[in-house]
Protein backbone atom coordinates (compact mmCIF):
# COMPACT_ATOMS: atom_id res chain seq x y z
CA UNK A 1 0.00 0.00 0.00
CA UNK A 2 1.07 3.69 -0.35
CA UNK A 3 2.66 5.51 1.99
CA UNK A 4 -0.28 7.60 3.57
CA UNK A 5 1.57 11.45 3.96
CA UNK A 6 -0.72 12.71 1.75
CA UNK A 7 2.05 14.08 -0.19
CA UNK A 8 4.80 14.41 2.47
CA UNK A 9 7.41 12.75 3.14
CA UNK A 10 7.01 9.31 4.77
CA UNK A 11 10.71 8.85 6.77
CA UNK A 12 9.76 9.53 9.83
CA UNK A 13 6.79 7.13 9.88
CA UNK A 14 8.32 4.58 8.69
CA UNK A 15 10.78 4.45 11.69
CA UNK A 16 8.42 5.70 14.53
CA UNK A 17 8.62 2.17 15.93
CA UNK A 18 12.46 1.74 15.83
CA UNK A 19 14.30 2.73 19.02
CA UNK A 20 16.39 5.67 18.78
CA UNK A 21 19.68 5.04 20.09
CA UNK A 22 21.52 8.34 18.67
CA UNK A 23 23.45 9.86 20.97
CA UNK A 24 24.54 12.77 19.67
CA UNK A 25 20.80 14.12 19.44
CA UNK A 26 20.22 15.95 22.91
CA UNK A 27 16.48 16.20 22.19
CA UNK A 28 14.12 14.17 24.53
CA UNK A 29 13.38 10.29 23.75
CA UNK A 30 11.49 7.57 24.95
CA UNK A 31 13.13 6.51 27.75
CA UNK A 32 15.67 9.45 27.81
CA UNK A 33 15.56 11.97 30.53
CA UNK A 34 12.31 14.20 31.02
CA UNK A 35 10.57 12.65 28.20
CA UNK A 36 8.37 11.21 30.87
CA UNK A 37 8.04 14.06 32.98
CA UNK A 38 7.40 15.84 29.33
CA UNK A 39 4.62 13.52 28.17
CA UNK A 40 2.86 13.68 31.74
CA UNK A 41 2.88 17.23 31.94
CA UNK A 42 1.34 17.98 28.32
CA UNK A 43 -1.28 14.62 28.75
CA UNK A 44 -2.46 17.06 31.96
CA UNK A 45 -2.79 20.30 29.65
CA UNK A 46 -4.25 18.04 27.00
CA UNK A 47 -6.49 17.22 29.98
CA UNK A 48 -7.11 20.74 31.30
CA UNK A 49 -7.81 21.84 27.87
CA UNK A 50 -10.88 19.87 26.57
CA UNK A 51 -12.47 19.37 30.01
CA UNK A 52 -12.73 23.01 29.86
CA UNK A 53 -13.14 23.96 26.09
CA UNK A 54 -16.16 20.97 26.13
CA UNK A 55 -17.72 21.76 29.45
CA UNK A 56 -20.91 22.66 28.68
CA UNK A 57 -21.84 20.20 25.92
CA UNK A 58 -22.94 17.23 27.92
CA UNK A 59 -25.25 19.67 30.06
CA UNK A 60 -27.07 21.61 26.65
CA UNK A 61 -29.96 19.84 27.77
CA UNK A 62 -29.93 21.29 31.12
CA UNK A 63 -28.55 24.62 30.00
CA UNK A 64 -31.68 24.75 27.21
CA UNK A 65 -34.22 24.35 29.82
CA UNK A 66 -32.49 26.78 33.04
CA UNK A 67 -32.45 29.37 30.07
CA UNK A 68 -35.36 28.28 28.08
CA UNK A 69 -33.64 28.59 24.73
CA UNK A 70 -33.47 25.61 21.97
CA UNK A 71 -30.57 23.40 21.24
CA UNK A 72 -28.89 25.39 18.46
CA UNK A 73 -29.50 28.49 20.73
CA UNK A 74 -27.63 26.70 23.77
CA UNK A 75 -24.74 25.11 21.23
CA UNK A 76 -23.11 28.36 21.34
CA UNK A 77 -22.20 27.83 24.75
CA UNK A 78 -19.58 25.16 22.89
CA UNK A 79 -19.60 26.89 19.32
CA UNK A 80 -17.84 30.26 21.29
CA UNK A 81 -15.53 28.60 22.99
CA UNK A 82 -14.09 26.54 19.95
CA UNK A 83 -14.58 29.71 17.75
CA UNK A 84 -12.60 32.07 19.95
CA UNK A 85 -10.10 29.66 20.29
CA UNK A 86 -9.53 29.51 16.30
CA UNK A 87 -9.86 33.14 15.96
CA UNK A 88 -6.90 33.27 18.40
CA UNK A 89 -4.73 30.58 18.15
CA UNK A 90 -2.57 31.83 15.28
CA UNK A 91 -1.87 35.49 17.62
CA UNK A 92 -1.04 33.07 20.37
CA UNK A 93 1.69 31.12 18.32
CA UNK A 94 3.04 34.37 17.45
CA UNK A 95 3.24 35.47 21.17
CA UNK A 96 5.01 32.01 21.68
CA UNK A 97 7.76 32.15 18.98
CA UNK A 98 8.64 35.30 20.72
CA UNK A 99 7.97 34.92 24.86
CA UNK A 100 8.47 30.69 24.83
CA UNK A 101 6.30 28.21 24.69
CA UNK A 102 6.50 27.26 28.34
CA UNK A 103 5.68 30.74 28.90
CA UNK A 104 2.74 30.82 26.88
CA UNK A 105 1.16 27.55 27.83
CA UNK A 106 1.19 28.33 31.12
CA UNK A 107 -0.32 32.00 31.23
CA UNK A 108 -3.03 30.37 28.80
CA UNK A 109 -4.35 28.30 31.14
CA UNK A 110 -4.06 30.59 34.24
CA UNK A 111 -6.31 32.42 32.36
CA UNK A 112 -8.41 29.99 31.21
CA UNK A 113 -8.93 28.30 34.44
CA UNK A 114 -9.76 31.59 35.94
CA UNK A 115 -12.56 32.53 33.32
CA UNK A 116 -13.86 28.81 33.90
CA UNK A 117 -14.47 29.51 37.99
CA UNK A 118 -16.52 32.51 36.74
CA UNK A 119 -18.66 30.67 34.38
CA UNK A 120 -21.17 28.69 37.24
CA UNK A 121 -22.36 32.45 37.79
CA UNK A 122 -23.62 33.59 34.34
CA UNK A 123 -26.88 35.40 34.59
CA UNK A 124 -27.94 34.83 31.01
CA UNK A 125 -27.44 32.64 27.79
CA UNK A 126 -25.64 35.82 26.74
CA UNK A 127 -23.49 36.36 29.38
CA UNK A 128 -22.45 32.45 29.43
CA UNK A 129 -21.97 32.38 25.44
CA UNK A 130 -19.32 35.36 26.14
CA UNK A 131 -17.63 33.86 28.99
CA UNK A 132 -17.35 30.55 27.14
CA UNK A 133 -16.02 32.82 23.90
CA UNK A 134 -13.22 34.70 26.65
CA UNK A 135 -12.09 30.64 27.74
CA UNK A 136 -11.83 29.84 24.29
CA UNK A 137 -9.59 32.47 23.01
CA UNK A 138 -7.58 31.82 25.94
CA UNK A 139 -6.92 27.97 25.96
CA UNK A 140 -5.90 29.26 22.06
CA UNK A 141 -2.45 29.08 23.52
CA UNK A 142 -1.67 25.48 24.23
CA UNK A 143 -2.58 23.71 21.08
CA UNK A 144 0.16 25.03 18.76
CA UNK A 145 2.70 25.73 21.33
CA UNK A 146 2.28 22.32 22.64
CA UNK A 147 2.94 20.74 19.29
CA UNK A 148 5.88 23.08 18.18
CA UNK A 149 7.47 22.52 21.46
CA UNK A 150 6.99 18.58 20.65
CA UNK A 151 8.52 19.30 17.50
CA UNK A 152 11.25 21.45 18.98
CA UNK A 153 12.24 19.49 21.82
CA UNK A 154 11.72 15.34 21.00
CA UNK A 155 13.17 13.86 18.74
CA UNK A 156 11.63 13.15 15.14
CA UNK A 157 11.49 9.67 15.41
CA UNK A 158 9.25 9.76 18.74
CA UNK A 159 7.01 13.10 17.64
CA UNK A 160 4.10 10.96 16.08
CA UNK A 161 3.87 9.21 19.68
CA UNK A 162 4.73 12.14 21.82
CA UNK A 163 2.01 14.42 19.95
CA UNK A 164 -0.70 11.35 20.32
CA UNK A 165 0.02 11.20 24.10
CA UNK A 166 -1.03 14.98 23.88
CA UNK A 167 -4.11 13.97 22.09
CA UNK A 168 -4.59 11.00 24.53
CA UNK A 169 -4.83 13.76 26.71
CA UNK A 170 -7.55 15.64 24.61
CA UNK A 171 -9.31 12.63 24.45
CA UNK A 172 -9.67 12.06 28.07
CA UNK A 173 -10.34 15.60 29.25
CA UNK A 174 -13.15 15.33 26.67
CA UNK A 175 -14.26 12.35 28.59
CA UNK A 176 -13.53 12.90 32.35
CA UNK A 177 -14.81 16.83 31.69
CA UNK A 178 -18.63 15.44 29.83
CA UNK A 179 -18.62 11.74 32.90
CA UNK A 180 -18.11 14.45 35.82
CA UNK A 181 -20.91 16.94 35.09
CA UNK A 182 -23.35 14.71 34.08
CA UNK A 183 -23.34 12.82 37.10
CA UNK A 184 -22.66 16.43 39.32
CA UNK A 185 -25.24 18.16 36.94
CA UNK A 186 -27.97 15.06 37.84
CA UNK A 187 -27.39 16.40 41.54
CA UNK A 188 -26.88 19.75 41.91
CA UNK A 189 -27.42 21.29 38.35
CA UNK A 190 -24.93 22.37 35.68
CA UNK A 191 -23.41 25.39 36.75
CA UNK A 192 -21.96 23.43 40.07
CA UNK A 193 -20.94 20.77 37.32
CA UNK A 194 -18.48 23.06 35.40
CA UNK A 195 -17.22 24.62 38.00
CA UNK A 196 -15.98 21.58 39.56
CA UNK A 197 -14.56 21.32 36.14
CA UNK A 198 -12.99 24.61 36.79
CA UNK A 199 -11.38 23.31 40.33
CA UNK A 200 -9.49 20.24 38.12
CA UNK A 201 -8.52 21.96 35.84
CA UNK A 202 -6.72 24.27 38.03
CA UNK A 203 -5.13 21.25 39.74
CA UNK A 204 -3.95 20.28 35.97
CA UNK A 205 -2.12 23.70 35.37
CA UNK A 206 -0.35 24.04 38.35
CA UNK A 207 1.06 20.05 37.97
CA UNK A 208 1.68 21.09 33.92
CA UNK A 209 3.46 24.10 35.36
CA UNK A 210 5.91 22.31 37.95
CA UNK A 211 6.92 19.03 35.74
CA UNK A 212 7.15 20.58 31.74
CA UNK A 213 10.77 20.70 31.61
CA UNK A 214 12.25 24.15 30.51
CA UNK A 215 12.85 24.29 26.43
CA UNK A 216 16.69 23.97 25.85
CA UNK A 217 16.13 23.96 21.14
CA UNK A 218 13.67 26.90 21.37
CA UNK A 219 14.84 29.91 19.26
CA UNK A 220 13.02 33.11 19.36
CA UNK A 221 11.01 34.72 16.70
CA UNK A 222 9.99 37.74 15.66
CA UNK A 223 6.95 39.40 16.39
CA UNK A 224 7.01 41.85 13.71
CA UNK A 225 3.83 41.60 11.57
CA UNK A 226 5.54 41.32 7.92
CA UNK A 227 7.60 38.51 8.62
CA UNK A 228 4.57 36.64 10.28
CA UNK A 229 2.35 37.35 7.24
CA UNK A 230 5.17 36.14 5.29
CA UNK A 231 5.55 32.64 6.98
CA UNK A 232 1.93 32.35 7.29
CA UNK A 233 1.39 33.11 3.46
CA UNK A 234 4.60 30.20 3.03
CA UNK A 235 2.37 28.24 4.61
CA UNK A 236 -0.91 28.01 2.94
CA UNK A 237 0.86 28.32 -0.16
CA UNK A 238 1.63 24.44 0.58
CA UNK A 239 -0.82 22.25 -0.78
CA UNK A 240 0.42 19.51 1.45
CA UNK A 241 -0.32 21.93 4.48
CA UNK A 242 -4.06 23.03 3.07
CA UNK A 243 -4.80 19.56 2.38
CA UNK A 244 -3.92 18.82 5.97
CA UNK A 245 -6.01 21.95 7.34
CA UNK A 246 -8.92 20.92 5.35
CA UNK A 247 -8.86 17.62 6.53
CA UNK A 248 -8.58 18.64 10.86
CA UNK A 249 -11.11 21.00 9.97
CA UNK A 250 -13.88 17.83 8.75
CA UNK A 251 -12.70 15.48 11.02
CA UNK A 252 -13.08 17.77 13.44
CA UNK A 253 -16.75 18.65 11.68
CA UNK A 254 -17.86 15.33 12.34
CA UNK A 255 -16.84 15.04 15.68
CA UNK A 256 -18.74 17.83 17.14
CA UNK A 257 -21.49 18.09 15.33
CA UNK A 258 -22.28 14.27 17.03
CA UNK A 259 -20.89 15.36 20.24
CA UNK A 260 -22.99 17.89 20.75
CA UNK A 261 -26.37 16.44 19.67
CA UNK A 262 -25.83 13.24 21.09
CA UNK A 263 -26.36 14.35 24.71
CA UNK A 264 -30.52 15.85 23.33
CA UNK A 265 -30.83 12.17 21.46
CA UNK A 266 -30.36 10.46 24.51
CA UNK A 267 -32.42 12.11 26.53
CA UNK A 268 -35.33 11.92 23.72
CA UNK A 269 -37.62 8.74 23.35
CA UNK A 270 -37.29 5.83 22.58
CA UNK A 271 -33.85 6.39 25.15
CA UNK A 272 -34.96 8.96 27.82
CA UNK A 273 -31.75 8.46 29.50
CA UNK A 274 -31.01 10.36 32.98
CA UNK A 275 -28.47 13.19 32.39
CA UNK A 276 -25.74 10.59 34.85
CA UNK A 277 -26.41 8.45 32.27
CA UNK A 278 -25.81 10.48 28.80
CA UNK A 279 -22.70 11.84 30.60
CA UNK A 280 -21.52 8.15 30.96
CA UNK A 281 -21.50 8.10 27.19
CA UNK A 282 -18.85 10.04 27.07
CA UNK A 283 -16.56 7.21 28.83
CA UNK A 284 -15.93 5.84 24.93
CA UNK A 285 -13.44 8.78 24.65
CA UNK A 286 -11.00 6.13 25.99
CA UNK A 287 -10.98 4.69 22.77
CA UNK A 288 -9.77 7.63 21.26
CA UNK A 289 -7.25 7.72 24.09
CA UNK A 290 -5.78 4.56 22.44
CA UNK A 291 -6.77 5.24 18.76
CA UNK A 292 -4.75 8.50 19.27
CA UNK A 293 -1.73 6.84 21.63
CA UNK A 294 -1.11 4.12 18.72
CA UNK A 295 -1.70 6.04 15.36
CA UNK A 296 2.69 6.64 15.51
CA UNK A 297 2.60 2.29 15.14
CA UNK A 298 -0.55 2.65 12.88
CA UNK A 299 1.15 4.75 10.50
CA UNK A 300 4.22 2.55 10.37
CA UNK A 301 2.40 -0.09 8.91
CA UNK A 302 0.29 1.53 6.51
CA UNK A 303 1.87 5.05 6.01
CA UNK A 304 -0.64 8.04 6.28
CA UNK A 305 -2.47 8.60 3.75
CA UNK A 306 -3.88 4.46 4.81
CA UNK A 307 -3.99 5.80 7.93
CA UNK A 308 -6.54 8.36 7.14
CA UNK A 309 -8.17 5.91 4.98
CA UNK A 310 -8.53 3.72 8.01
CA UNK A 311 -9.76 6.65 10.05
CA UNK A 312 -12.19 7.78 7.45
CA UNK A 313 -13.71 4.44 7.16
CA UNK A 314 -14.46 3.74 10.80
CA UNK A 315 -15.96 7.33 11.22
CA UNK A 316 -18.48 6.23 7.95
CA UNK A 317 -19.28 2.61 10.03
CA UNK A 318 -19.57 4.74 13.14
CA UNK A 319 -22.09 6.91 11.31
CA UNK A 320 -24.15 4.68 9.87
CA UNK A 321 -24.41 2.11 13.08
CA UNK A 322 -25.69 5.06 15.30
CA UNK A 323 -29.06 5.39 13.13
CA UNK A 324 -30.47 1.91 14.92
CA UNK A 325 -32.53 2.86 17.55
CA UNK A 326 -30.67 -0.07 19.71
CA UNK A 327 -28.56 1.72 22.18
CA UNK A 328 -26.03 -1.13 21.92
CA UNK A 329 -25.86 0.19 17.61
CA UNK A 330 -25.34 3.83 19.18
CA UNK A 331 -23.23 3.32 21.78
CA UNK A 332 -20.91 0.98 19.06
CA UNK A 333 -21.36 3.55 16.29
CA UNK A 334 -19.84 6.67 19.00
CA UNK A 335 -17.04 3.75 19.90
CA UNK A 336 -16.19 3.75 15.76
CA UNK A 337 -16.56 7.70 15.29
CA UNK A 338 -14.54 8.40 18.21
CA UNK A 339 -11.85 6.16 17.34
CA UNK A 340 -11.55 6.99 13.33
CA UNK A 341 -11.65 11.05 14.82
CA UNK A 342 -9.11 10.55 16.81
CA UNK A 343 -6.19 8.48 14.80
CA UNK A 344 -7.30 10.38 11.83
CA UNK A 345 -6.36 13.87 13.95
CA UNK A 346 -3.10 12.47 15.08
CA UNK A 347 -2.11 12.01 12.10
CA UNK A 348 -2.81 14.85 10.71
CA UNK A 349 -1.49 16.78 13.17
CA UNK A 350 1.92 15.22 13.41
CA UNK A 351 2.14 15.47 9.72
CA UNK A 352 1.74 19.21 9.76
CA UNK A 353 4.40 19.25 12.47
CA UNK A 354 6.65 17.05 9.86
CA UNK A 355 6.24 18.86 6.90
CA UNK A 356 6.93 22.48 8.30
CA UNK A 357 10.23 23.31 8.21
CA UNK A 358 10.07 26.84 9.14
CA UNK A 359 7.43 28.41 11.72
CA UNK A 360 6.55 25.74 13.22
CA UNK A 361 4.03 27.52 15.95
CA UNK A 362 2.30 29.20 13.04
CA UNK A 363 1.57 25.95 10.74
CA UNK A 364 0.33 24.32 13.60
CA UNK A 365 -1.85 27.06 14.63
CA UNK A 366 -2.88 27.19 11.22
CA UNK A 367 -3.85 23.44 11.65
CA UNK A 368 -5.83 24.45 15.04
CA UNK A 369 -7.80 27.25 13.67
CA UNK A 370 -9.03 24.72 10.90
CA UNK A 371 -9.38 22.36 13.17
CA UNK A 372 -11.67 24.05 15.87
CA UNK A 373 -13.24 26.18 13.06
CA UNK A 374 -14.47 22.62 12.19
CA UNK A 375 -15.58 21.79 15.68
CA UNK A 376 -17.45 25.12 15.83
CA UNK A 377 -19.26 24.89 12.74
CA UNK A 378 -20.01 21.33 13.17
CA UNK A 379 -21.44 22.15 16.47
CA UNK A 380 -23.79 24.83 15.17
CA UNK A 381 -24.51 22.52 11.80
CA UNK A 382 -25.11 19.35 14.00
CA UNK A 383 -27.72 21.20 16.10
CA UNK A 384 -29.57 22.80 12.98
CA UNK A 385 -29.56 19.34 10.93
CA UNK A 386 -31.06 17.46 14.15
CA UNK A 387 -33.66 20.26 14.75
CA UNK A 388 -34.23 20.13 10.94
CA UNK A 389 -34.13 16.40 10.55
CA UNK A 390 -33.78 14.57 13.60
CA UNK A 391 -30.26 12.49 14.31
CA UNK A 392 -30.59 10.99 10.87
CA UNK A 393 -29.89 14.72 9.62
CA UNK A 394 -26.87 15.11 11.69
CA UNK A 395 -25.76 11.95 10.62
CA UNK A 396 -25.53 13.07 6.88
CA UNK A 397 -23.96 16.50 7.79
CA UNK A 398 -21.45 13.99 9.00
CA UNK A 399 -21.25 12.09 6.21
CA UNK A 400 -20.60 14.54 4.12
CA UNK A 401 -17.79 15.95 5.55
CA UNK A 402 -16.04 12.10 5.66
CA UNK A 403 -16.72 12.53 2.39
CA UNK A 404 -14.46 15.88 2.07
CA UNK A 405 -11.38 13.91 4.25
CA UNK A 406 -11.82 10.88 1.47
CA UNK A 407 -12.25 12.99 -1.21
CA UNK A 408 -8.89 15.42 -0.02
CA UNK A 409 -6.70 12.17 0.64
CA UNK A 410 -7.50 10.98 -2.71
CA UNK A 411 -6.14 14.22 -4.16
CA UNK A 412 -3.03 14.16 -2.30
CA UNK A 413 -2.61 10.50 -3.32
CA UNK A 414 -2.54 11.90 -6.97
CA UNK A 415 -0.52 14.63 -6.59
CA UNK A 416 2.20 12.11 -4.68
CA UNK A 417 2.12 10.04 -7.73
CA UNK A 418 2.48 12.79 -10.13
CA UNK A 419 5.13 13.93 -8.85
CA UNK A 420 7.08 10.66 -8.49
CA UNK A 421 6.22 10.23 -12.36
CA UNK A 422 7.94 14.18 -12.87
CA UNK A 423 10.70 13.18 -10.36
CA UNK A 424 12.72 10.38 -13.18
CA UNK A 425 12.22 12.97 -15.93
CA UNK A 426 13.66 16.04 -14.40
CA UNK A 427 16.32 13.47 -13.23
CA UNK A 428 17.30 13.16 -17.57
Amino acid sequence: MPSASTGASTAVAATSSVPDTDTTDSRMAPGGRGYRRMSFALFLAGVATFALLYSTQALLPLVSADFAVSASEASWTVSAATGGLALFVLPMSALSERFGRRTVMTASLAVAVAVGLLVPFAPSIGALVALRAVQGAALAGLPASATAYLAEEVRPKALITAIGLFVAGNSVGGMSGRVITGWVAQEWGWRVAVGVIGLIAVACAVAFRMLLPAPRHFAQGSLRPRVLARTVRDHLANPLLRRLYAIGALFMMVFGGVYTVIGYRLTEAPFSLPQGIVGSIFLVYLVGTVSASTAGRLVGRVGRRGSLYLAGGTTTAGLLLSLGDSLVLVLLGLVLITAGFFAGHAVASSSVSHTAQHGRAQASALYQSAYYIGSSAGSTLGAVAFHAGGWAGTVVMGLLAVLGVVSITLAGSHAARAAARRTPALAH
